[in-house]
């Protein structure tokens, strides 16, 4: 079997003018938003993706925030293939703001079939990227997603090519919010949305018309374990896509599985999958969003205690960590004590009624 890693290797030299964009250069170009560009690409710079690892490598990489240890073998990878080496890369953004909590991130890679992919990150290494993501549980909309429209507008704007857009995790939900909700003009130019295991939206926004207009351009792929691309609702289509990992590890994009330029495909998600699916809407249901967002607040509140920024901090001075968190949950007053243990409670307890209902059948 192989991995994105593999085909770079095997497909590199396949110029994309000879051989058609695909659902695996895509996953490629949604990992790039993920590349450490903050001391690469300056603003109103276009470098090739080679020239952009030509600086990388004379940067000190310890010092450089790499999100994914694989991401070190990508990026040279693509750096010396023909497909993706003269890929120009440009008008990259990353801002981490604490009192929007906001996470956001987005980078666009020009092709030579006169196209854009503009790829937005998922969530990365901060303690606020992961806030924000929670924050979804109990907010219609979350400030990242507002700039990705803001982002995907000025990008068409400046540029009068057609427009490809996607992303990982949390980037494949604002890939389709941006899409969804740009201005005519430009989501008109549009030709396809990617969505790689990112989560869906609430009720109140997948029932609207903008959402609607787009969702024939949708491509949504999740591992056959997904947890993560199937938080909140989806009114598209998902493919499933096989993993080497397991549970909530298949969400790292390099377990994903190709047979050449496709995808290797599965006829449905696991069982598991299933049921947290299942436990996570009902438990949606059941807990009002107050009270969710009480949760998420009071949680946040005891982490940040750490006053670690980042899960690299957090994890290491674990020890140190864990036992502020304990010591900080134990200060906190009855009332949130009482509404973590009943948000956690029923959580659970949902969960175990899904699975005694599936061990029946």
């Amino acid at each position: 079997m192989a991995n994105i890693l593999d085909y770079v290797r095997w497909r590199g030299e396949l110029d994309i003018k000879k051989a058609p964009f695909n659902e695996v250069d895509n996953l490629i170009l949604s990992r790039i938003a993920y590349f450490p560009f903050d001391n690469i690409l300056q603003k109103e710079e276009r470098i090739t993706i080679k020239e952009a690892y030509n600086r990388f490598k004379k940067l000190d990489v310890k010092k450089e925030n790499i999100l994914q240890k694989e991401d070190l073998d990508l990026f040279p990878a693509l750096a010396k293939s023909n497909r993706f080496a003269n890929l120009y890369v440009a008008e990259y953004i990353n801002k981490i703001d604490d009192e929007e909590e906001k996470q956001f991130s987005a980078i666009t890679i020009f092709l030579p079939d006169k196209t854009m992919y503009i790829s937005f990150r998922g969530t990365d290494n901060t303690i606020i990227g992961w806030k924000e993501d929670f924050n979804m549980s109990f907010k219609d909309i979350v400030y990242s997603q507002l700039d990705s429209v803001d982002y995907l507008e000025y990008i068409g704007g400046k540029y009068k090519c057609k427009i490809r857009v996607g992303g990982h995790s949390k980037g494949g939900n604002l890939a389709i919010y941006s899409a969804s909700f740009c201005n005519e003009n430009i989501q008109n130019r549009i030709i396809e949305v990617y969505n790689n295991d990112g989560p869906g939206f609430n009720d109140n926004l997948i029932c609207k018309e903008e959402y609607k207009r787009i969702i024939k351009k949708i491509h949504t792929f999740v591992p056959q374990s997904s947890i993560v691309g199937r938080l909140l609702n989806h009114e598209e289509k998902y493919m499933v896509v096989k993993s080497t990992q397991v549970g909530i590890l298949q969400h790292d994009l390099y377990t994903w599985q190709l047979m050449g330029p496709q995808f290797l495909y599965l006829d449905g998600v696991t069982d598991g999958s299933e049921i947290v699916d299942k436990t996570l809407k009902q438990w949606v249901k059941e807990v009002d969003s107050k009270q969710r967002e009480e949760f998420v607040e009071i949680m946040y509140r005891v982490i940040s205690a750490t006053k670690a920024r980042t899960t690299v901090e957090f994890s290491n001075k674990w020890f140190e960590n864990v036992g502020i968190v304990l010591k900080s949950y134990n200060n906190i007053d009855k009332k949130s004590k009482k509404i973590i243990l009943n948000s956690l409670g029923s959580l659970f307890n949902i969960a175990k009624d899904n699975m005694l209902k599936r061990n029946k059948k």
